[in-house]
């Protein structure tokens, strides 16, 4: 009996009523703890990171959220967001590249059949997967994939016969691919077509196959090909690479390459488009006094100013210090919150000259501060609104 599934609310931890911002905020906390590369080896936690993966796909999206409310598991396909076994190559840096979503056009698609059986078809597309570093995908940078993939057969050049024959035109079909048949019933004479069973519906017989290929027309290589992965590349966006692909038949073009991009989490940094958060601490005195600090950011350390009376959750913009942007001009920025860490664990010393601080300030223990905007708080997600 299959392993009933569990509820995608419980899976992110949270509640029906929740809103996107919080499903995407609890998925990514569940990404980080449990993505594989940040746990080698444990099968639980891959197991838990795929299942926050296929959880977030159908509550991110408006309508198979609103088809999950409704009818559970059996609203959305059950098979959704799954994909991860089965990828098989690589892709070549030199082709045009498009870019979607990973969920989207990755595992769309597929060939329809031409009624020529002997006109050219476009080869089959190759899937592939890469896992880059936070920084990588923030700065673009090369890759080597190696990929199976179809190539012309070099002996017989794709006919699939032995060298030096050719295939002959299906006596039954007369090269159609197809044969008719004709009955007579109550309503009349009804022809119907089905594959022709003598050439298997491709309008040619070979009759001394090629012995490298086995008739094919094809032989499978492997390749090691550089890919340079461009700057600002999300989380499961994919590149198409065009040509990069099998190799067609009857003289069709290569097909293409559709490489999924997953980004490993980042310790400090957090990614909200093209912009990259950061929680700075800072202690008591640094924020009351002020100080000169170094700040990491995705071009190495560099140092800010932390003007005197900097409060707890109060947000500072480094300008272009974000991500460049995909397939365009210019960087985001580097926002960076405050953190004010309060001293624990004091010395009688230290306590005696918080005392007096306090004393000098004025302050009357067992009271509360009065705030001159006390009436005007702002919650920390309006003050990032204020600064996007």
């Amino acid at each position: 009996m299959a392993e009933q599934k569990r509820d995608y609310y419980e899976v992110l931890g949270v509640s029906k009523g929740a809103s996107d911002d919080e499903i995407k905020k609890a998925y990514r906390q569940k990404a980080k703890q449990y993505h594989p590369d940040l746990n080698p080896g444990d099968a639980q936690a891959e197991a838990k990171f795929k299942e926050a993966n296929e959880a977030y796909e159908v509550l991110s999206d408006k309508e198979k959220k609103a088809r999950y409310d409704a009818y559970g598991h059996a609203g959305v396909d059950p098979n959704f967001g799954a994909g991860g076994a089965g990828f098989n190559g690589g892709f070549n840096g030199g082709f045009d590249v498009d870019l979607g979503d990973i969920f989207g056009s990755f595992f769309g698609g597929g060939q329809r059949r031409r009624a020529n059986p002997n006109a050219p078809v476009k080869g089959s597309t190759i899937q592939t997967r890469i896992t880059i570093s936070f920084e990588e995908a923030a700065k673009g940078c090369k890759k080597q994939i190696e990929i199976n993939k179809n190539e012309t057969c070099p002996d017989c050049h794709g006919t699939g016969c032995k060298s030096g024959t050719s295939p002959k035109t299906c006596p039954d079909c007369h090269g159609s691919g197809y044969v008719t048949t004709t009955q007579n019933s109550l309503f009349g004479t009804m022809q119907t077509q089905r594959p022709c069973p003598k050439c298997g519906g491709k309008g040619k017989i070979i009759e001394q196959p090629c012995p490298t290929c086995r008739a094919s027309g094809f032989k499978t290589v492997r390749k090691k090909l550089d890919v340079d992965v461009p700057a600002g590349i999300d989380d499961r966006q994919i590149f198409t690479l065009r040509g990069a692909g099998n190799a067609g038949t009857n003289g069709g073009p290569n097909g293409d390459v559709q490489v999924a991009v997953f980004v490993r989490p980042h310790t400090h940094f957090e990614r909200d488009g093209y912009n990259v958060w950061l929680e700075q601490h800072i202690s008591f005195t640094q924020a009351a006094l002020g100080d000169n600090i170094r700040i990491p950011t995705l071009d190495g350390d560099v140092r800010f100013d932390i003007p005197a009376g900097t409060q707890s959750d109060q947000i500072f913009s480094l300008k272009g210090k974000g991500i460049t942007v995909l397939n365009g001009r210019g960087r985001g920025d580097q926002l960076v919150r405050i953190i004010v860490d309060t001293p624990k664990n004091l010395t009688s010393r230290q306590k005696e000259l918080m005392l007096e601080l306090e004393k000098e300030m004025g302050i009357v223990r067992g009271t509360a501060t009065d705030s001159k905007d006390s009436n005007k708080k702002t919650s920390f997600k309006d003050k990032i609104k204020g600064k996007l």
